[in-house]
């Protein structure tokens, strides 16, 4: 092996370079010296685990091996340690790791300046700070950065190697031994680390004010007060973590559920959409998903519309529209629901312009909707007051279309002010949107194929879909055929 000369480390002859694996407990340095015919590996000891900057080279025209520049951006890096696996109650302690991370000297004065132009290769960590102090120089600080984007001085863009011209900072890289804990793992790492390898890793929940709301498979079950304790550790504001046991009643629409982790209280408060919920969580039907699709029908509608909200929940779709300036009836069968939804129109200053009731979904549109149907589609035509009826039961509200069919008595009212329904369903067919409007015209009794659109809302589960069913209500089915063809034609049908 050539020896290095102390006047010149790097003789034009040979290039040494220290490349290094930044990953697992197993971390080494590898020295290597190349010519024009030949590489030559040499082992460098391991590295202690104390933090310590080690100097790299520059690349010089060095073409790394496929196969070690692949090591380094193993996802391993990252990765907690082996043997957190299958636990099943949270050690912190246990997901302490050492990993090698590029650093970039410079001085303390020029950092701020230098980070605004580092931000794609800096290090993005939870919990870990990006500038630390040079232990070895007190007026310059260390630039911690991606390893996955940093392999050497080359991996800087010409933006950026012009900025550290600038600012007098040389590209060259060093290499920091950076101590990770449990607080710089993210959710996701955590649980795929500790669930069984090849397993669906839960790392995401629907969010309900403080409460983190999961649907556990059943292999996850085992692990369940760990995941719990993840999602409230890894989650500012979250301070309890639920899972569901059961499907959703569909008599009041809630759901037995069981607390994880953290505090017991399931009273809460969202903001959606600009505008604020409270209730209990344990006792009513709320689902943050279905924000976007509250919004969409609240631009349906204009000031001085009518708004009847079947199963109304505690009032996502019915206190927008009111604030709206429309006119809302709008009504739940659950108690706890109807007693949050009167609670929320006062909260959100709409319980002037909001008719609550309580009572089954048929009875509510055989009673106060049609009253008023009878009162408002007497009107003339240029008054154009629209209606609409929105029906967000997924799983059950296509048989509650059934109930329109002569509904209104006397003259049909002007096509125009015939009311428009929305009504939400799931489907498991290969053709969703054409199952959905077969079963509501089943339902009514007359085709939609002319007068309606479907609108998908959201994957629910593989292969099951929910979607809204939009369509004005026929004069066939809302008058009735006989008496419709009556006041078409004029005669008489028995």
């Amino acid at each position: 092996m050539t020896s290095l000369s102390s006047d010149d480390p790097f003789p034009s002859c040979t290039r040494a370079l220290i490349l290094w694996k930044p990953f697992g407990l197993s971390r080494r340095l590898l020295q290597v010296e190349c010519s024009e015919s030949i590489l030559l590996f040499t082992l460098v000891p391991r590295l202690r685990k104390a933090p310590t900057v080690f100097l790299l080279g520059q690349r010089q025209g060095f073409s790394t091996m496929p196969e070690i520049e692949a090591s380094l951006r193993d996802s391993e890096l990252f990765s907690p340690p082996p043997v957190v696996r299958g636990m099943t109650e949270l050690d912190r302690t246990a997901f302490k790791k050492t990993v090698s991370i590029p650093v970039l000297k410079a001085r303390k004065e020029v950092v701020n300046r230098l980070m605004r132009a580092l931000r794609r290769v800096a290090l993005q960590r939870p919990g870990i700070k990006r500038v630390i102090e040079d232990p070895k120089d007190e007026d310059s600080r260390l630039i911690m950065l991606d390893p996955y984007r940093m392999l050497s001085a080359d991996s800087f863009d010409k933006a950026e190697l012009s900025v550290l011209k600038e600012l007098d900072v040389s590209p060259q890289l060093s290499q920091y031994n950076l101590e990770l804990t449990y607080e710089n793992f993210k959710s996701e790492e955590v649980l795929r680390a500790v669930l069984p390898e090849g397993q669906d890793v839960t790392s995401g929940f629907s969010r309900v004010g403080h409460i983190a709301h999961l649907n556990l498979r059943d292999h996850q079950l085992p692990f369940k007060h760990l995941i719990g304790q993840v999602m409230v550790d890894k989650n500012p504001g979250i301070t309890s973590a639920v899972n569901k046991t059961s499907n959703i009643d569909n008599t009041y629409r809630n759901f037995q559920m069981e607390v994880l982790c953290g505090e017991e209280n399931m009273l809460t408060k969202v903001r959606e959409n600009n505008y604020t919920y409270e209730f209990d969580f344990s006792k009513v039907y709320w689902n943050p998903r279905l924000s976007t699709e509250h919004g969409r029908i609240t631009e349906l509608l204009n000031p001085g519309d009518v708004l009847f909200d079947v199963f109304a929940g505690v009032g996502p779709f019915a206190i927008p529209a009111a604030r709206k300036n429309c006119t809302v009836f709008a009504n739940d069968l659950n108690p706890e629901s109807h007693k949050w939804l009167l609670h929320n129109c006062k909260l959100n200053k709409v319980d002037q312009k909001v008719k609550v009731f309580n009572m089954d979904g048929k009875d509510f549109l055989q009673g106060p909707v049609r009253e008023e149907l009878m009162l408002r589609l007497g009107l003339s035509a240029e008054a154009k007051p629209s209606v609409h009826i929105v029906m967000n039961l997924p799983a059950k509200a296509i048989e509650f279309l059934g109930v329109f069919r002569s509904l209104l008595d006397g003259q049909p009212c002007s096509p125009e002010l015939l009311p428009t329904v929305h009504c939400y369903c799931f489907s498991k067919e290969s053709d969703p949107a054409k199952d959905v409007r077969r079963r509501a015209e089943a339902e009514l009794g007359v085709s939609l194929e002319a007068s309606s659109s479907v609108h998908l809302v959201r994957n629910v589960a593989p292969n099951k879909e929910m979607l809204c069913v939009t369509f004005q209500i026929p004069a066939a089915t809302l008058y009735g055929l006989r008496e419709f063809l009556t006041a078409k034609c004029g005669v008489c049908y028995p």
